[in-house]
């Protein structure tokens, strides 16, 4: 049994959402947690705050059986380009400079183990 979220138009690029990602790739969940609340990571908040989501998700669809977040593990873990805003500032002989505010779309899928 799985449970899947997606948060969209996250304000970091998706390439600083992927250092976090990899640490929690295949862990547990209260692991993953613990490592997330306490990185000094900005996005590991949006990440926590999904995965949150993503146990209550669990937790709802399977109302019925009784499982400790210590059975549930971080079974796929994804983050996509979202839009990029485009931003100019003033530069040098007159010129505009382009500032790139890149977003991301975040995927995550947990799963129980199977005894």
């Amino acid at each position: 049994m799985e449970a899947q979220v997606r948060s969209n138009y996250l304000r970091t690029s998706p390439l600083k959402m992927r250092r976090v990602l990899d640490q929690i790739k295949d862990k547990n969940v209260e692991d993953a947690l613990n490592y997330l609340h306490f990185s000094p990571k900005r996005s590991s908040e949006f990440i926590e705050k999904a995965l949150r989501s993503a146990v209550a998700n669990f937790y709802e669809a399977y109302e019925g059986k009784k499982i400790s977040t210590r059975d549930l593990y971080v079974k796929h873990v994804s983050v996509d380009g979202g839009p990029v805003l485009r931003r100019f500032r003033p530069m040098s002989m007159g010129r505009a400079g382009r500032i790139r505010r890149r977003t991301s779309h975040l995927r995550i899928i947990i799963e129980d183990r199977e005894k």
